[in-house]
């Protein structure tokens, strides 16, 4: 007997992500329909409908289900924006978007990922989506502003070039802080110097590359 994947798949979106407060049809729709699974490692195909991260290479996570849904409903897209993604990761995160937005942008710092990301979208269908490789926090710019900017990996402070990469009336999703508590927020770019920031819930996610924490010695 195989693990029956759709009915996990409803499972997670009723008693998990419904429980969080992620209540946007689109979000729950989006979340119900993409197979999961098939951005998991291999080995955690059976996980990917739990209530955890899944490890990636890298030392990158898959994020909770829960906390994608949130992510999704945070930016509150209506199918006309731009995205900019930082971090793609498994491709999971990035399938849901493209399925939400008009286009998107995702960019990693591992070649690896991006590539097998490009194929897995390819592969949908989901032609709507550039995937680059570069060191966000570097030499590696966009070159222009996105309605949403989601960022996958955390950052003690959010990094001030990303607010750049947002357009006026745009949103930013962060995670900021310091583990094991750290803030997911989503800021609103109200013009070009003004922003207000909401904060979400809280979380854990593994470092940005190049934003880990430098080692603190006491004397």
């Amino acid at each position: 007997m195989g693990m029956n994947f759709d009915q996990a798949r409803r499972n997670m979106v009723e008693q998990q992500v419904r429980t969080w407060e992620v209540l946007d049809p689109e979000v729950l729709e989006v979340l119900g329909t993409l197979h999961r699974e098939d951005f998991a490692r291999p080995r955690h195909r059976k996980l990917a409908y739990a209530d955890m991260m899944l490890p990636l290479d890298h030392d990158q996570v898959m994020m909770k289900p829960v906390v994608e849904g949130r992510v999704l409903q945070s930016l509150d897209l209506s199918g006309d924006e731009e995205v900019l993604e930082i971090g793609t990761g498994s491709g999971y995160l990035t399938a849901c978007l493209a399925t939400l937005a008009l286009r998107v942008t995702s960019v990693d710092f591992f070649q690896s990922f991006a590539d097998a990301a490009e194929r897995k979208l390819g592969a949908l269908g989901l032609s709507n989506v550039s995937f680059e490789s570069g060191d966000v926090l570097g030499e590696w710019s966009p070159g222009r502003a996105f309605d949403a900017v989601v960022v996958t990996a955390s950052a003690a402070e959010v990094p001030g070039r990303f607010q750049e990469w947002v357009k006026p009336g745009g949103r930013l999703f962060a995670v900021r802080g310091h583990s094991p508590v750290m803030e997911a927020v989503v800021m609103t770019r109200l013009d070009a110097e003004q922003w207000s920031t909401e904060s979400l819930f809280e979380t854990d996610l593994p470092r940005l590359i190049g934003a880990e924490d430098r080692e603190t010695f006491e004397f």
